[in-house]
């Protein structure tokens, strides 16, 4: 199976594409990065690919699994991605 793409091969490809160098390639990225961490709280959003968002999750209980004992879980903050339709719909339509 094919090993995923390094960063330093993102930007190549990206720079390659877009006519930009590879360090104008790999600024973006950090950017839009740095971006979508400070936009999580509202959500970021790109466009065709996904929703970053952060959820608050509720208490709930819990079991070991190693005695059996039930635990309480604490209410916690997480980040949550939502894969857009449309990327959705590219990727399990390439499969078939």
């Amino acid at each position: 199976m094919a090993k995923p793409l390094t960063k330093s091969q993102i930007t190549a490809d990206l720079a390659e594409k877009t006519g930009i160098t590879k360090k104008q390639a790999g600024q973006f990225l950090e950017e839009l990065a740095a971006l979508a961490y400070k936009q999580a709280k509202v959500g970021f959003t790109l466009p065709g690919v996904g929703k970053l968002l952060l959820v608050n999750r509720k208490a709930r209980m819990g079991r070991n699994p190693a005695t059996g004992e039930s635990i309480k879980i604490p209410a916690k903050k997480v980040v949550k991605f939502r894969v857009a339709k449309a990327a959705k719909d590219a990727i399990l339509a390439a499969k078939k």
